[in-house]
């Protein structure tokens, strides 16, 4: 574990370089390796960034408590486990509103509301029986900062591909936040 690299530091002096990160996770100024000597070599200084981080924004994003922090922890002596633990709880708030702005920065469109309603349309103008479903979805959206309201008729075949492509995303999602739980507990 990365993190064991901590242990080059003196117990005192972790606090605040554990609030540097978070600065760091938060869209702040992050630590400076120049701030604290020759403790590490470049490749350590950043497998330690990266792994601080990383927890942080693991246990912060997972909601973990603070004995799931410490038993992660574990391999940690209890002085530098309890400092960043201490960082994480005091900080959470502000980690996590750093976290959400972070995910909703990705697209420069975010969905504010939807609404949908069913409808069957009993004719038209070249049909006499018609009798077709149709899904009528509007979509409140927010795109730079300026608010679109968005309608969409689908038909039976368009609403399922449209559930398809959700669930294919669906599970892209659940796969990479699997692959970054993986990463972290290596």
């Amino acid at each position: 574990m990365m993190i064991k690299l901590l242990e080059k530091l003196p117990s005192a002096q972790c606090p605040k370089l554990i609030h540097r990160v978070v600065d760091g996770v938060c869209g702040q100024s992050g630590p400076r390796r120049t701030d604290y000597g020759e403790r590490w070599s470049l490749t350590e200084w950043v497998e330690l960034m990266n792994a601080l981080s990383s927890f942080i924004r693991f246990g912060v994003g997972r909601g973990c408590s603070d004995q799931e922090i410490q038993e992660l922890l574990s391999d940690l002596d209890t002085a530098r486990a309890e400092a960043l633990l201490q960082c994480v709880r005091s900080r959470f708030d502000e980690i996590r509103y750093a976290l959400v702005d972070r995910t909703n920065g990705i697209s420069s469109t975010q969905l504010q509301d939807f609404n949908w309603q069913l409808k069957l349309a009993l004719s038209s103008d070249k049909l006499s029986a018609l009798n077709t479903p149709l899904l009528n979805l509007s979509l409140d959206l927010k795109e730079n900062g300026i608010q679109r309201l968005v309608n969409i008729e689908m038909n039976k075949e368009e609403l399922h591909t449209l559930i398809s492509a959700l669930e294919a995303a669906n599970k892209v999602v659940l796969q990479l936040k699997l692959r970054y739980q993986t990463k972290i507990v290596l």
